[in-house]
């Protein structure tokens, strides 16, 4: 009879075959009535699994990331229900737990409407009033796939053939509904509460494939708390009005065109801002050790083929064949064509750890509906660097990178910093001895670092394990950017060594490191972190000088051109256009400073500085306030 470990350490004996329900009530009558699911032996299941031999069990609630990420799933599933009383011939397809909540995609001849959407939100509600009981069958594949054809859900008898032939094939029942899922799920609807809302409707096509039907994907949030909803439902409107698309058309910094799907036509303000981040790290760079190099854009595809890419990567690269019958490929990535440097020239292991950088642009084929503004693109440029080092360098080297990233993002003004370490997937190359080696150095730098850390099972890259660094902007919203890679596969597979202390020839280990990740996305998530209002080293355009009327028009030039020579990017605008008029346009444009002048300032020589987002003003003798200005105008190296 089985002995129930909890988490805590304490031991509970019970004389027969027990399930979490009566766990939980053992523990507690409190967490009884909180109880979601539980975890056995570190597999999620539901209360009403059957435990019949010794295990470590841990009871799940709300408040637990798990907990909540069943409820979202279960509203998922009751979102179905709804739409399947309201829509009686709708099929459905698929419903995932997504960042903030859930979507399910629905085959239906007629649009889903902004009325439709109220009404499947108050027919969910009434589903989890119902508080509907869930249980859960196991089915024979043919009959699971002949029944879903019968009652008309084909895209749910397709998926069914397309599940492993040594996996369960599992359904959940809600009431009468049920669908076929994994699960788990909660004991019932009523367990979901009511912190849920649906947001809108988007197109979608089945299994991602623009070849296939156009679904309609139904999007909802969902919360452990009508309290979290409602914080959830501002961020939502606050992240409205930061949005990078409208900021930056305000901005004048770049735009979009169809001739170029997902790629930035940058203008000079947005272009003067993408270079000062780059000089900015390339400054940090150089002073960590770094040496820049370029490799070209386009590659032989037998050089993909060899670092695995090709197999992994190959339908979201850009391909060319020549009239000599080669096949090219725009590189989605920089890591081979840095190898091809370092294997320039014999190597020792004196030269190492040697840090090679790269602002190196990307293409990669991108579904259409997922593109977003700079958030999400096809070309963009990777502020990429690999290192080649020894297996005992890696901790060492790792620490550095990371401690590299975390000056940079609080340089950016983000120092809430969280730590992903991913290992091993399942799709993989290299031998398991490699990657016991590579997790356990790179696992070891992530406990150094003493940072706050979640272990993500399983998402590791193709070719090692990595950190993932996300960082929290002013809203509270998170953002996945630096990553570090240990990779002790891609080397071997492109011949790169270097001769050891011992004379012998050896593979080097080559960590993999973007700081930014994206330029492009990084942008983005600036403007919306400081909603337009850039510090003033990184404003494309840090000044205006704004003459009251046209007798102040000399003097306004004076003071522009002594900007320019102290390096504060100015413009002057000599419009005949009222003061106040002006102001209010470049305080739109979200430029940091306007440089004020009248008849009292070309008399004394000051200027009048009103900084964006106050209505206080001072003024200063010009030579003050341009000794000032540039003070502040200065990249923040450490």
């Amino acid at each position: 009879m089985p002995d129930i470990k909890l988490s805590d350490g304490k031991k509970i004996p019970f004389s027969k075959t027990i399930d979490g329900f009566e766990i939980a009530n053992k523990i507690s009558k409190s967490l009884a009535k909180e109880a979601c699911l539980m975890s056995v032996n570190g597999k999620l299941k539901d209360l009403g699994f059957l435990i019949n031999s010794n295990a470590d069990v841990k009871i799940i609630t709300k408040k637990d990331k798990e907990g909540l990420d069943v409820i979202r799933h279960d509203a998922a599933h009751v979102l179905a229900m709804a739409v399947q009383e309201l829509f009686p011939k709708t099929q459905v397809t698929i419903g995932p737990v997504i960042d903030d909540g859930f979507y399910y995609d629905f085959s239906r001849k007629e649009p889903f409407t902004n009325e439709d959407l109220k009404k499947i939100q108050i027919k969910m509600e009434d589903i989890v009033d119902r508080n509907e009981k869930t249980k859960r069958e196991v089915w024979k594949r043919d009959e699971a796939i002949k029944h879903f054809k019968d009652i008309g859900e084909y895209y749910k008898a397709e998926i069914i053939k397309d599940i492993p032939s040594d996996e369960e094939i599992s359904i959940y029942y809600h009431g009468k509904w049920h669908d076929l899922c994994k699960g788990p799920h909660l004991p019932s609807t009523g367990k979901i509460g009511k912190a849920f809302k649906l947001t809108k409707v988007a197109g979608a096509y089945w299994r991602g494939d623009s070849k296939n039907e156009m679904l309609q994907r139904i999007y909802g949030t969902c919360w452990a708390s009508k309290k979290e909803l409602e914080e959830y439902i501002k961020r939502l409107e606050e992240a409205e009005k930061r949005d990078h698309r409208k900021l930056g058309k305000e901005m004048d910094l770049f735009h979009f065109r169809e001739e170029s799907p997902g790629a930035v036509f940058w203008h000079s303000k947005g272009w003067s801002l993408f270079q000062t981040l780059i000089d900015y790290m390339r400054l940090k760079q150089k002073n960590a050790g770094y040496k820049e190099i370029n490799t070209p854009e386009i590659l032989d595809k037998s050089l993909w083929e060899k670092s695995g890419h090709w197999e992994k990567f190959g339908e979201h690269m850009y391909t060319s064949e020549t009239p000599d019958k080669k096949t090219f490929a725009i590189k989605p990535m920089n890591c081979p064509g840095c190898i091809q440097v370092f294997n320039q020239g014999l190597k020792s292991y004196r030269d190492l750890p040697l840090k090679l950088s790269e602002f190196g642009k990307v293409h990669r084929y991108e579904p259409s509906g997922a593109l977003h503004g700079l958030l999400r693109v096809r070309a963009f440029t990777q502020d990429d660097a690999h290192i080649f080092c020894t297996e005992e360098q890696i901790t060492e080297e790792c620490l550095s990178v990371t401690n590299l990233i975390l000056e940079i993002y609080k340089d950016l003004g983000f120092e809430n910093v969280l730590l992903k370490y991913s290992d091993r997937p399942e799709k993989r190359v290299g031998n398991d001895k490699i990657w016991d080696e590579s997790e356990k150095a790179l696992l070891e730098a992530v406990k150094k670092s003493k940072l706050e850390y979640e272990v993500n099972k399983g998402e590791g890259a193709f070719y090692g394990p990595k950190i993932e660094f996300v960082l929290r902007d002013a809203i509270g919203r998170d953002w996945q950017c630096g990553t570090l890679q240990v990779d002790l596969n891609l080397p071997e597979r492109l011949g790169a060594s270097y001769i050891a202390r011992d004379g012998s020839k050896k593979i080097p280990v080559m960590l993999h490191r973007a700081l930014f990740g994206s330029l492009e996305r990084f942008i983005g998530i600036l403007i919306e972190h400081y909603a337009g209002k850039l510090p003033l080293w990184l404003a494309p355009l840090q000044a205006v000088v704004l003459p009251i009327s046209p007798e102040f028009d000399n003097y306004a030039k004076e003071i522009f051109e002594q900007c320019l020579k102290a390096g504060i990017n100015t413009e002057v605008d000599l419009k005949n256009q009222k003061i106040n008029y002006k102001i209010r346009e470049y305080s739109l444009s979200k430029v940091p400073l306007l440089l004020i002048c009248g008849q009292k300032e070309a008399q004394d020589k000051t200027v009048t500085i009103r900084k964006l987002g106050s209505e206080k003003q001072e003024t200063l003798l010009l030579a003050q306030g341009i000794k000032k200005i540039s003070e502040k105008n200065k990249l923040p190296l450490n």
